[in-house]
C-alpha cells in the first residue's frame, strides 16, 4: 500500500516510516524545503517537496495513494515564523482533507492528543477542531490520541530527552509544579507515557484493520506516574539523582508570560496548565483494544538517555 504521510520527518514519523516499510508499505512523505536530510533511509521512501500550506504539493503527495496519515503537531507557537497551532494543527488538517477528497484517497488517519477539549488551551482547541473536521469529511477515518510519547529521539525532539536537557542536567532544582498557594499536591499530577514503538504499531494496524474505522483511540502506557516519579525515573536512567523543590504554578506562569515568546525559555503558560491537568487514559485503553502490549516507562527502556 502506498501511504502519504504529512509530518513524516518528525519523531513519531521516523518510527512510523520504519514500521510501514517493515510491513511492506511504501511511504510518500511531504518534506519541507531544507528538511530533506531529516528523512531516515530516503531510498525506501517517495518524497514530495513542499509544505502543508501548498495545495499543489499536497495534491502531488496524495495522488495515487490509498491512505494519508497526518502527524503534524507542535508544542508551542512562534507566529513571527508562521508556526501556529491554527495553521499546523487545524488548517493543515482541513487542507489535507480537501486534497484527499480531490485525489480520491479514501482513508485518513490523524494523530491528535490525549486530553484535548473544545474549551481548553489553544493547543487543545485546535486539535479538537481538527478531529471534528476529520469526522465530518466523509472519509474512512481513525483518530489516535497519545499521551506523552517516549523513545530514542534519533536527533529529534522527544519528551524525556527534553526533560533531561532542561531539568535533569540543569544546576537548578527540578520544579514540582503545584496549583494554588499550598504545596500539598506538588508534583503529584499524573502522566501515562507511551512508547513511540507502540504508537507506530497502532497507526500501522489501522491501515489494514477495518475495525479501526470511525474509531478514536487514546494511547497510554501501562503506568500512571506522577511528575515527580517521571523526573526520578529519567534522572536514574541518566545515572543521576536530582534535587526537587515545589514550584507554584502561578509564579512560573508569571515568568512565562514575559519570556515564553523566546525559544530558549523551556515552558509556556499553556504547557504548565496542561501538565497540571495530567494526561492519563480514563476508561479507554486504546492499546488493549488494538491487542498491543505496551512497553513500560522504566529505566531499561530509557537507555538512550545515558550520558
Amino acid at each position: 500500500m502506498k501511504v502519504a504521510i504529512i509530518g513524516g520527518t518528525g519523531f513519531v514519523g521516523s518510527y512510523l516510516i520504519e514500521r510501514l516499510r517493515a510491513d511492506g508499505h511504501t511511504p510518500r512523505l511531504l518534506v519541507r524545503p531544507g528538511s530533506e536530510s531529516k528523512v531516515d533511509r530516503p531510498d525506501g521512501c517517495e518524497r514530495v517537496t513542499g509544505t502543508v500550506a501548498d495545495p499543489q504539493a499536497l495534491a502531488d503527495c496524495l495522488q495515487g495513494t490509498s491512505a494519508v496519515i497526518y502527524l503534524i503537531g507542535i508544542l508551542r507557537e512562534f507566529p513571527a515564523r508562521g508556526i501556529t497551532f491554527e495553521a499546523l494543527q487545524y488548517q493543515g488538517v482541513v487542507d489535507t482533507l480537501a486534497a484527499a477528497r480531490l485525489q480520491g484517497v479514501p482513508r485518513f488517519i490523524l494523530m491528535s492528543a490525549n486530553g484535548i477539549r473544545a474549551d481548553g488551551t489553544a493547543y487543545q482547541r485546535t486539535k479538537w477542531r481538527a478531529e471534528e473536521a476529520v469526522k465530518a469529511a466523509g472519509l474512512r477515518w481513525t483518530i489516535f490520541r497519545p499521551s506523552v510519547i517516549f523513545g530514542d529521539p534519533r536527533g529529534r525532539m522527544e519528551f524525556c530527552d527534553q526533560l533531561k536537557r532542561d531539568i535533569i542536567l540543569s544546576p537548578l532544582p527540578a520544579p514540582l509544579f503545584f496549583p494554588g498557594l499550598l504545596p500539598l499536591q506538588a508534583g503529584r499530577f499524573e502522566l501515562a507515557p507511551v512508547s513511540v514503538i507502540d504508537v507506530a504499531a497502532a497507526f500501522a494496524q489501522a491501515l489494514t484493520d477495518p475495525r479501526t474505522e470511525s474509531q478514536t483511540y487514546c494511547l497510554c502506557g501501562p503506568d500512571r506516574l506522577s511528575w515527580k516519579a517521571i523526573l526520578t525515573t529519567i534522572a536514574a536512567a541518566c545515572g543521576r539523582s536530582k534535587w526537587m523543590l515545589p514550584a507554584p504554578a502561578v509564579a512560573v506562569k508569571a515568568a512565562a508570560a514575559l519570556l515564553d515568546r523566546y525559544p530558549w525559555f523551556p515552558i509556556t503558560r499553556d504547557q504548565i496548565e496542561m501538565l497540571l491537568e495530567g494526561n492519563v487514559c480514563s476508561g479507554d485503553d486504546g492499546l488493549a483494544r488494538l491487542g498491543i502490549r505496551p512497553q513500560r516507562f522504566a529505566a531499561p527502556a530509557l537507555d538512550y538517555l545515558k550520558d
